[in-house]
Order: C-alpha cells, then sequence, then structure tokens
C-alpha cells in the first residue's frame, strides 16, 4: 500500500546514534525502516547509516536478507569469504543471503557506512532499472 505522497526529509543532525548490541563500538541511525519502506511502496527491512568507531568491528554474522554496504568514511576490513580483506571509502560490498561476513574499522578515526538490507526469495518481485519521466521545469527559478 502506497501513502507517501510527498517527499519527506530527515535531517541527519537531528538523529541520535544509537548503540547496535552484540558487536564493538558500532552505532547506527536508521535511515529509511521498513515501516517508512512500506509507506513508499517498496521492500527493505532498513536502510542503516552506521559507525564503527576505531577499534571496532561488526563482529561476523549472517542475515536472512541481503545486504549491500557502501563504504563513505575511512578504511576497513572486510571478512569476505572466509578471509579478511582491506577496502576504503567508495568500496561497496554484496552480501547474498546466509552469508558470514564482517567489518572492522582499519583506520585511526571512525569509518562510516550505509547498509541496505533486502528481502530475498522467490517471491520477491522481478527488479529493473528505474523510469525517469522529466516534467516542465517551473521550480529552478526557485534556485536564484
Amino acid at each position: 500500500m502506497i501513502t507517501a505522497k510527498k517527499t519527506e526529509v530527515v535531517i541527519g543532525e537531528q538523529m541520535q546514534w544509537g548503540l547496535m548490541p552484540d558487536h564493538i563500538e558500532l552505532y547506527h541511525r536508521e535511515i529509511v525502516s521498513a515501516a517508512q519502506a512500506d509507506q513508499m511502496g517498496f521492500r527493505t527491512s532498513s536502510v542503516l547509516w552506521e559507525k564503527i568507531g576505531v577499534g571496532g568491528q561488526v563482529l561476523p554474522h549472517f542475515h536472512d536478507v541481503a545486504e549491500i554496504i557502501y563504504i563513505t568514511v575511512g578504511k576497513v576490513k572486510l571478512l569476505c569469504n572466509g578471509e579478511w580483506q582491506s577496502y576504503k571509502a567508495g568500496d561497496t560490498f554484496h552480501v547474498p543471503a546466509g552469508v558470514v561476513h564482517s567489518v572492522a574499522n582499519d583506520d585511526d578515526q571512525p569509518t562510516e557506512q550505509i547498509s541496505i538490507f533486502l528481502p530475498v526469495g522467490e517471491d520477491t518481485p522481478v527488479n529493473s532499472f528505474f523510469n525517469t519521466t522529466l516534467v516542465e521545469d517551473v521550480y529552478s527559478t526557485q534556485l536564484k
């Protein structure tokens, strides 16, 4: 059921960092919840903005959903297919459901990442690249 018909803005500075249990120095801000995704008409479990403190680690685990992890700040080590490998801001990890993975801060400052949790299964709709429809530009004059 799609109910949201206007753009909503979440101000990052107003969001609180919450400590994730069962991990080391892992903090998160939920930038899209499952309920918000339902309102917009798409399927996701959650979209998180995560921060891993110096010496911190998302401990080895797996999910019943797929996860896309985009590193936005710093250097990390990823437990990838049973081996630790080094990566940095700009790198993206595609983690299928059921695959053990872990991310550890490998920097002298906190690292940050966006983690997108997506449902998987035979009932999940087929994907396609999005369509864009241009509209008459009556908005650009507001920029001046």
